[in-house]
């Protein structure tokens, strides 16, 4: 690794299968140490980009660097410093969890370590079935050994692409405790995900892909409290024909006795609360914020030309 280089640094990125133009003209530059969330619908590019980074596919244009070494030239070192988590389940039907941990050191070129290998077993909860055929595994156990294969080498930048697709909650939970105990030692994540709560809950920043192109980069924070907004939600012991004044713009009745009254602020929620139980105190009130998925949807629905396209210093 070169001193100082960012773990990932992509420069005017694109890749064109014959007539088809999967990723067009991205910049990204990601942080050590960081978790970066790639949100995107089926088909904009997520996995395209990752592969390019992985040596999976070469660039059609532009230059991927990881910690300073150039993806293509230098292929040997950057593959070492990565791991990659696909989102198709691939593995060795006739090797066992503990053969195919210690092939896959090989494959990285990492010398055989058994105790690394036992490590990665009892992590993903895989040692109880440790020299069982991985065919005979679970879908979710085949998740976990893939996992397992990318860390073998002790990356330092980790890819997960779709990792939790179509497992078990409790799967969920134990990957994202690994990831947050990586993000901790220094390991810089990125993962793609339909799971937008995951991305909310784990991610530093958030990009966003559409089309090919990288349409937003921002801070999850920064992203969360621009975009900040929700409605309280009142159930009052009387019946009324209008919402009271005073109430902001936009306030409703959703029935004779129910109020719905949007909010930016928290001072907005106090002053709606404190008009509400002017009326009688309230039966029941619930309080919705909005969520980083409805600002995901929200930024898919505006017309791509209103978005414009992401550069490098950009909302960070």
């Amino acid at each position: 690794m070169k001193a100082g280089a960012a773990p990932l640094l992509i420069e005017r990125l694109s890749k064109r299968f014959g007539d088809i133009e999967a990723v067009a003209d991205v910049d990204l530059r990601i942080r050590q140490g960081e978790v970066f969330a790639l949100l995107g619908p089926n088909g904009a590019g997520k996995t395209t980009i990752i592969n390019c980074v992985a040596g999976l596919s070469r660039p059609t244009s532009g230059s991927i660097q990881v910690f300073g070494h150039d993806t293509v030239r230098d292929f040997r070192v950057t593959r070492r410093l990565l791991g990659l988590v696909p989102q198709e389940i691939v593995f060795d039907p006739f090797f066992t969890p503990r053969e195919s941990l210690r092939i896959q050191m090989g494959l990285m070129g990492v010398k055989p370590d058994l105790g690394r290998v036992d490590e990665l077993l009892r992590m993903f909860a895989l040692w109880s079935r440790r020299d069982s055929a991985t065919r005979s595994l679970s879908g979710g156990m085949k998740r976990r050994l893939l996992v397992a294969k990318a860390l073998v080498h002790r990356p330092r930048l980790l890819f997960l692409d779709e990792p939790t697709a179509g497992v078990d909650v409790e799967l969920r939970k134990d990957l994202w405790e690994v990831v947050r105990r990586l993000a901790a030692e220094g390991t810089t994540v990125i993962l793609t995900t339909h799971y937008i709560e995951e991305a909310e809950a784990m991610a530093d920043r958030v990009g966003i892909i559409n089309h090919g192109r990288l349409v937003l980069v921002e801070e999850r924070d920064s992203l969360l409290s621009r975009n900040r907004r929700g409605q309280v939600r009142a159930v009052l012991p009387v019946a009324l024909s209008a919402p009271p004044a005073h109430l902001p713009p936009g306030t409703r009745l959703e029935s004779e006795n129910v109020i719905v009254a949007p909010w930016a602020t928290a001072r907005d929620i106090e002053e709606i609360l404190r008009v509400v139980r002017q009326l009688g105190e309230p039966e029941e009130i619930s309080i919705q914020q909005t969520r980083l998925e409805d600002i995901y949807v929200d930024l898919l629905k505006a017309a791509p030309d209103s978005l414009g396209r992401h550069r490098e210093g950009e909302s960070e």
